[in-house]
């Protein structure tokens, strides 16, 4: 069963950082592009950042750039979000997605493509 884990949200005030966590379970991330997304209240799902399994190409949204960093551990078959300097605007619940051929890590982040796996999600409230 495929299957894909978020953890690592939470309360955070406005400056701090958090690491988002992505395992997944049932299939090897080695051959998956990952890609994180966040859905704020009465707003759409839109992509974070992704990265391709191949050549680790990454594609940052431009609200995010230059403070969030995604990376992979396939070892422990887990992808991270790593996010720093994080402002009000980036409280959401982020769920991560996987999906094994994306025709590039753009458009999969910004949904022109979406991914087969979805996690659960998990809340990021960003505030004083």
């Amino acid at each position: 069963q495929v299957q894909l884990v978020e953890s690592g949200g939470g309360l955070v005030q406005p400056g701090g950082s958090l690491r988002l966590s992505c395992a997944a379970s049932g299939f090897t991330l080695d051959y998956y592009a990952i890609g994180w997304f966040r859905q704020a209240p009465g707003k759409e799902r839109e992509g974070v950042s992704c990265i391709s399994s191949s050549d680790g190409s990454t594609y940052y949204a431009d609200s995010v750039k230059g403070r969030f960093t995604i990376s992979r551990d396939n070892a422990k078959n887990t992808v991270y979000l790593q996010m720093n300097s994080l402002i009000p605007e980036d409280t959401a619940v982020y769920y991560c997605a996987a999906d094994g051929e994306i025709p590039t890590v753009q458009a999969m982040c910004i949904m022109s493509f979406l991914p087969g796996s979805w996690g659960q999600g998990t809340q990021v409230t960003v505030s004083s």
